[in-house]
């Protein structure tokens, strides 16, 4: 009796991992998207970079209502097509708009598919300024420090509270599902300091933890690379950049 209750919750140990290990709702070899709340979804597409070889870089998708918006895009255009695809055509969503985080290709690398497909950009001021002078894909619509966006009711708010990884980069968060997209200037655990080429070193630990001040009822955090978590990554990157 008591092995078979042992082998019962074993099995339901192994299912209950393979279930959480197996959250991919779309996976080809340039892009798989992952749930990981009730609206809230990462895309993942790939980099090939002259210092760090081939990157997987994050983005945020929520979805409600008929409603999709889309934060940072892919990073190239073909990715970017595929992402387009599958929200309009497997989830049926109308995408309102697509958000750029910072002004690196990794966040608007295939922002042009999108502006071909109709669909307005955000970003910040900085932001724009920025991608303009590096002669990359510039978004349209700026805001300067705050911007509230809307995807079948559910809200999310889009704020700059000081450099980091760039002298732009802002963090974005989804009240329903206290989600927070904190991009490039959020780091994964046992991540090391990355690119530093635009940063602020100096600043980065105090705005992470304005960050953490700002939108204390966080329970899942996305880095710009790497595997998602809690508030420990908020806490991982404010001692990497302290040190």
């Amino acid at each position: 009796m008591k092995s078979t209750y042992f082998f019962f919750v074993l099995f339901l140990l192994t299912f209950s991992l393979f279930a959480q290990e197996n959250t991919f709702v779309y996976k080809s070899e340039t892009l798989q998207i992952e749930q990981i709340s009730d609206n809230t979804f990462v895309h993942i597409s790939y980099l090939n970079t002259d210092d760090f070889g081939k990157v997987a870089c994050n983005g945020m998708i929520v979805i409600n209502a008929g409603d999709a918006l889309v934060f940072d895009t892919p990073a190239n255009e073909e990715a970017s097509l595929e992402l387009i695809d599958w929200l309009e055509n497997d989830q049926q969503a109308k995408v309102k708009g697509v958000v750029a985080t910072h002004f690196h290709w990794d966040c608007l690398g295939g922002l042009n598919e999108f502006h071909s497909k109709g669909i307005p950009s955000y970003a910040s001021a900085k932001t724009i300024d920025l991608a303009k002078s590096a002669g990359y894909p510039v978004p349209e619509i700026s805001f300067k420090k705050k911007l509230n966006l809307e995807a079948g009711g559910i809200k999310i708010v889009n704020q700059f509270l000081g450099e980091g990884h760039t002298k732009d980069n802002f963090v974005s968060y989804v009240h329903s599902d206290k989600v927070i997209f904190g991009g490039c200037m959020i780091k994964a655990i046992g991540a090391g300091n990355g690119n530093l080429e635009d940063a602020n070193v100096s600043a980065w630990p105090s705005t992470v933890s304005k960050v953490k001040s700002k939108f204390p009822e966080t329970r899942i955090v996305i880095p710009g690379h790497g595997k998602i978590g809690g508030v420990e990554l908020l806490d991982y990157t404010i001692e990497l950049f302290s040190k």
